[in-house]
């Protein structure tokens, strides 16, 4: 590449002049290329160690002139190709007139004013690819791709310095972390070190310092450990990689690729050497985080955080802490984290003012809300700059309007100097909390249902006065009043200020008239709620009367969800739960429904309208409890992972005791999934989920820790899994709550465990206090932290599930061992995966769906089938190889969805692989019929099409029933002379009985069940081949030979088998000839089958279809339906679809058809046997022909002599090549030999990461 001039003072230190004239030096990189020493390892090791382009690019070329001592850089290559390239443009473009001029200088500026000139031109035909990375970054990013073998599609996310340790010797070199990749690159004193690891093979990463190695970094996969030190900034390097290798979860998860997120915001200077994706994975952390600790809608995007202080009127205190802003939000988050915290919608603003500073307040800001609460911030940095973007947003807000006015309301902004506006009345209308009178908006869909206004509790329970529940009644009281009072000093609604005296009162138990409420506030569900109203009923009125798989098993489940409660004992709330779980399933279908949803979602019913259940539900299952509720419950494995971890830190003997037993998956799982509402009396579990509410998953890891740790003396005695699951049952079946108004209702469970001595009842209140005070020192980051390890763990687990699964479902005679198979899974997975992150658009190999079976969930297409055939067949046919791999892809995708399955590519490749000289025959000759041979396919299909459509009779109806087509057949399954006489009665018979009476299906049941029994497939049953698809066979045999030891051998031995072929096809052309001259030629009704030339075709049924994917009967004049001596039905059945769907130049309605024997004879005289049986059979010979006769030849005189070079009487079939190819020992054993597929799924893994020479010209040699 060009480059812009620069100075060079010592210009052959660590450089060798190659090429030289008065005005140019061209030069190499010592140590690159052939031999260099010990000065050339030198070299190397320090372009590697200070990371000198010159790895990337070892060619340069200096501009000189005679008597100056300095010299200018003008261009540089990676390989001499290029530089070669470079070095003629200038000899040839500026040497003569550099000659010219008189004065250096003038040489030198002329020179750079050229090559400015050049890299100005070039660069201005570069499209500008939107966000440009800075140019330190894009060399590192080439030498990445040098170094690694890695295509365009790959891309760089940030590269450090760092040691690997080979053994106990730490290599010096530098660690890329791509996308989809870790690799890395050392080389010292000749030593060469190159990893490369995809991220979705990593099974462990972690950070942890040892005594043999200092602070590291260290990643597992399936078959090896890797440790990493000696980085400048250990943490930012972890974290990117733990960002890398979830984003590779993920998509092993749900397939979902990694997207740059296009609308983050883009810093004003961006940073020399961090690329445009490392900012957008930063951005992309810090949304999560944000989105996470404040419980806000996925789609919100954080803007900026900036250092304040605020006013908290509850204690007089300016409390600092961060001010974020989204576009919708503004939240603060105290530094001390149970202090204070603050979620202002952008929607309840009224008015954002900058108040006059002072020395105790300087630069305030005070942000007005619609119900009436005013927030004082402080200490502002950049306050006008944030206020314009406060503004911004307020902007792009969109007001709701409740009271019926035209006019929507927006903020006010105001300076000092202004005075506050008055808030217009309409917008004091809009709903700020779910207290407010109008919260519940009448849903259209369900408007005269009472649940869509209320919860189930109030409509169930019968409505007693507090005073008649004596002490229990009052305690209630209490509590409502202690809210009350909260309210009013700490706010109500969204906007409260929550802190740790709010945590005090919902762990002393939320009343039950505020539970719904509060919910909705603590979970973030209230937002997405008031943002989106009518959406659920909306769901509602689309999911209605639609069948799925998911509402079958809702309908399944709907009275097993709390039947003991008297609200799920009638149709009112079961039609409830069949609404909000059927709307969730048809917004979410890749969750669709989850056993343990119904549980939850009944709960949230009893306390919420319809509408604020399904926003709840929709809180819990897409934030607060990620990919819990998908087909393989991942969420809810990887919490009760991290539940073992911390069992196995904080109760260490217990944790023995339970792995030994194998109780902890057994109980978790249903602990988590349902938050202990199936398993502790609902009364208790509800102050549970109060809890869940607001604390998140950290309260349900609190509680099981505590009830492990109030059962240890007893479990610890245990003898087996059953008597610890039965200590655990009974003793959360008598926590109880001592302070629930509601009646109490029997707990199912409690049945199965009742003992003879029944145990102690526990306080619901009491356990949580417990929990808290024993282990609350769990942080939402830690667990986050924990997640992520354990994800890592549970995914790679079933991933290998999977593998187990689908090696299991292959069947026993396929021929590979299970670890060979295990080896092509993985090559096969591998496969699709790379085109996941570099393919184009082959959106349905793509997308996986993880509902699949797991043998359905990885399919392949043509292109990725056709490199895995290229590297792992034993039939290497050089450039023919492709053709090769499409025939069998054809041959293999049965359902014709263009993807096959792992089951199908492992049945191709074993009969390559296995089986006797038969079998492999067999599968080559297969390869060269239809449906896997298709020359000219869409000519000869359209062709078939007009030929049919023109001459069908008017009598065949369009909509007839698909089984008709066996009707032709039944011609031929009668005797010979029975069938010239009354087979056009049969058929006249049958049509008008079907225009009378329904036809007999039972006969074409017999007819489909006899084809289906026909599975195991003999030599007999394979159609007889033509000339064309003979001629195919042989050019694939000429290809497959070329690269053997025993080359001449082969080839001779092939000829002479062709020649004799060729001779058998004649000789059985004749019999065949003869015996089409002595049929009848008088058809009355285009229904006889017999005679070659008819010009009435027998009717399509369905004529507007495509005849290449229409199962059809054999057509008038089919070679291989007449040329064959017998007729049975069996062969009739067999050879009509396998010539018609491949829709096949000598099928029905070819052009040669329409010849007459006599033509067709006459044109024999140049037919390819002419040129072909001369005796030896020249391969020259061979190959020419192929070309004209296989209807590839591209040129207009090959394809206009096709019609008239393939002979279409002549046929051969498998056992005439086989007993052909038996005579000649070479050929045998040629397909006898066993080929080692270890070895080639080796070279495949090899080819996958591929490491790039050193350059076009030259063998690689040690790189620099």
């Amino acid at each position: 590449m060009w480059l812009a001039p620069e100075e060079v003072l010592v210009a052959n230190a660590l450089w060798v002049t190659e090429r030289a004239n008065p005005f140019f030096v061209l030069q190499r990189r010592r140590g690159h290329g052939k031999g260099g020493g010990l000065t050339g390892l030198l070299v190397g090791t320090l372009d590697v160690v200070l990371d000198s382009s010159a790895r990337v690019a070892p060619y340069r070329i200096l501009h000189q002139t005679q008597d100056s001592q300095v010299y200018w850089t003008v261009a540089c290559g990676s390989s001499r190709k290029e530089i070669t390239k470079h070095w003629e443009w200038l000899e040839s473009n500026l040497l003569q007139t550099l000659s010219i001029f008189d004065s250096e200088e003038d040489i030198t500026t002329f020179v750079k004013g050229k090559i400015h000139g050049i890299i100005a031109e070039e660069s201005k035909n570069l499209q500008p690819q939107g966000d440009e990375d800075p140019g330190k970054f894009k060399e590192a990013e080439l030498k990445m791709r040098k170094q690694f073998g890695m295509p365009e599609g790959e891309k760089l996310v940030n590269y450090y310095s760092c040691s690997f340790w080979k053994g106990r010797v730490p290599r010096q070199g530098w660690l890329y972390l791509t996308v989809n990749h870790l690799c890395f690159y050392s080389f010292l004193l000749g030593k060469e070190v190159s990893l490369v690891v995809q991220w979705v093979d990593v099974t462990r990463l972690e950070k942890n310092a040892t005594l043999l190695f200092p602070e590291s970094i260290r990643v597992d996969t399936r078959d090896r450990e890797l440790f990493f030190s000696m980085f400048l900034n250990i943490g930012e390097t972890f974290k990117l990689m733990e960002q890398l290798a979830n984003l590779a979860m993920r998509q092993l998860l749900d397939s979902e690729g990694f997207l740059q997120d296009k609308v983050l915001p883009r810093p004003i200077r961006p940073h020399k050497n961090i690329s445009a994706l490392k900012r957008d994975l930063d951005a992309r952390a810090k949304n999560e985080c944000y989105r996470a600790t404040f419980r806000l809608p996925k789609d919100e995007q954080l803007d900026g955080h900036t250092g304040c202080t605020l006013w908290t009127p509850f204690n007089k205190l300016h409390i600092p802490g961060q001010m974020f802003i989204s576009n919708n939000y503004i939240c603060f988050a105290s530094k001390e984290e149970d202090a204070c915290r603050l979620i202002i919608p952008l929607r309840e603003v009224t008015i954002v003012e900058k108040a006059d500073s002072s020395s105790v307040l300087p630069s305030p800001l005070s942000i007005s809300t619609k119900s009436k609460m005013t927030f004082l911030f402080a200490n502002l940095k950049d306050r006008d700059f944030l206020v314009q973007r406060i503004s911004d947003f307020l902007q792009k807000t969109p007001s709701k309007q409740t009271g019926g006015s035209t006019g929507g309301t927006k903020a006010s902004i105001l300076d000092a100097a202004q005075e506050s506006l008055p808030v217009p009345q309409e917008a004091q209308e809009s709903p700020s909390s779910p207290s407010s009178p109008l919260s519940s908006p009448p849903s259209s869909s369900t408007q005269e249902v009472p649940t869509t206004s209320q919860g189930l509790l109030k409509v169930f329970q019968k409505n007693s006065p507090m005073e008649d529940l004596g002490a229990k009644g009052a305690k209630e009281k209490m509590k409502e009043e202690s809210w009350n009072i909260h309210f009013f000093e700490y706010g109500r609604g969204m906007c409260m200020y929550r802190t740790s005296k709010t945590r005090e009162l919902v762990l002393k138990g939320i009343p039950e008239s505020l539970r719904g409420e509060l919910w909705l506030l603590f979970s973030g569900a209230w937002n997405e709620m008031v943002t989106h109203p009518g959406y659920y009923a909306e769901l509602v009125q689309k999911s209605m009367g639609k069948y799925s798989l998911a509402t079958e098993e809702i309908e399944r489940d709907l009275h097993r969800s709390m039947p003991e409660h008297p609200a799920f004992q009638n149709e009112l709330g079961i039609a409830a739960l069949r609404r909000v779980l059927t709307a969730y399933a048809f917004r979410n279908p890749t969750i669709g429904y989850c056993q343990a949803m119904n549980i939850v979602t009944s709960v949230l019913l009893l306390y919420g309208s319809e509408e604020e259940a399904f926003w709840l539900l929709v809180a819990l299952c897409e934030r607060m409890l990620p990919d819990y509720y998908n087909t393989r419950v991942v969420g809810a494995l990887v919490d009760q992972g991290i539940f073992e971890e911390l069992t196995r830190d904080i109760l260490p003997r217990l944790s023995e005791k339970m792995q030994e037993l194998g109780v902890i998956s057994s109980i978790s799982l249903s602990w988590f999934l349902t938050l202990f509402l199936s398993v502790m009396p609902f009364e208790s579990a509800v102050v549970i989920v109060d809890c869940f509410f607001y604390e998140g998953i950290k309260v349900i890891l609190q509680v099981a820790l505590a009830v492990l740790d109030a059962n240890m003396e007893q479990l610890l005695g245990c003898s087996d899994e059953g008597e610890a699951m039965t200590v655990l049952g009974r003793y959360l079946d008598n926590v109880v709550n001592k302070q629930s108004i509601s009646p109490p209702i029997p707990h199912l469970h409690a049945l199965l465990t009742s003992g003879d001595d029944p145990p102690a009842e526990v306080d619901i209140f009491d356990l949580l206090r417990v929990s808290y005070e024993k282990f609350s020192s769990l942080r939402a980051d830690d667990i986050e932290q924990m997640r992520f390890k354990q994800r890592l763990k549970v995914i790679q687990s079933l991933e290998d599930t999977a593998k187990r699964s689908v090696v299991r479902a292959i069947p026993g005679d396929i021929g590979f061992s299970i670890e060979e198979l295990e080896d092509l899974y993985m090559v096969f997975k591998a496969k699709l995966l790379a085109s996941q992150y570099w393919g184009g658009s082959r959106s349905a190999a793509i997308h996986r769906d993880p509902s699949l079976p797991y043998l359905e969930q990885y399919r392949i297409d043509a292109s990725q089938f056709r490199e895995l055939f290229a590297s792992l067949t034993p039939w290497a046919c050089g450039s023919h190889t492709p053709v090769l791999a499409g025939r069998m892809f054809r041959l293999l995708d049965q359902n014709k969805d263009s993807l096959i399955n792992f089951k199908e590519f492992v049945t191709g490749m074993s009969g390559m692989y296995h089986g006797d000289l038969t079998e492999k025959l067999k599968a080559l000759y297969k390869l060269h019929l239809p449906p896997a041979l298709i020359p000219e396919e869409a000519e000869s299909a359209l062709e078939a099409t007009h030929y049919f459509t023109e001459g069908s009779s008017s009598e065949a109806s369009p909509l007839a029933s698909d089984l008709d087509l066996f009707l032709p057949w039944e011609a031929q399954a009668l005797p010979q002379e029975q069938q010239e006489g009354s087979a056009n009665e049969d058929i006249q018979e049958r049509r008008e009985e079907k225009g009378t009476s329904p036809p007999d299906y039972r006969h074409y049941l017999r007819l489909w069940a006899k084809e289906k029994e026909a599975q195991k497939e003999t030599i007999k049953d394979l159609p007889k081949m033509n000339q064309e698809q003979f001629i195919e066979l042989c050019k694939t045999l000429y290809n497959m030979f070329s690269e053997d030891p025993m080359e001449q051998d082969l080839y001779h031995a092939i000829a002479t088998v062709a020649s004799l072929l060729l001779r058998i096809g004649e000789v059985g052309k004749k019999f065949s000839a003869a015996r089409t001259t002595k049929k009848p030629r008088d058809g009355t009704h285009g229904g006889d089958h017999n005679s070659a030339t008819e010009e009435d075709e027998p009717p399509i049924p369905k004529p507007h279809q495509d005849p290449a994917r229409e199962y059809q009967p054999p057509a008038a004049g089919d070679p291989q339906a007449k040329a064959s001596g017998d007729a049975h039905p069996g062969k009739a059945l067999q050879d009509g679809p396998a010539v018609v769907e491949g829709g096949s130049g000598e099928g029905q309605g070819s052009p040669s058809l329409l010849l007459s024997d006599d033509e067709s004879k006459d044109d024999m005289s140049m037919s390819s046997y002419s040129v072909v049986s001369t005796g030896s059979l020249q391969c020259e010979d061979l190959t020419d022909d192929t070309v004209l006769v296989g209807g590839e030849a591209c040129s207009p005189t090959a394809t206009s002599r096709i019609g008239g070079t393939v002979d279409t009487d002549w046929c051969i079939s498998f056992e005439q090549i086989l007993a052909s190819i038996l005579t000649e020992s070479v050929l045998v054993n040629f397909f006898e030999k066993r080929v080692d597929i270890g070895l080639k799924i080796k070279d495949q893994k090899k080819v996958e990461r591929q490491f790039s020479t050193s350059s076009d010209h030259e063998p690689p040699g040690v790189l620099g």
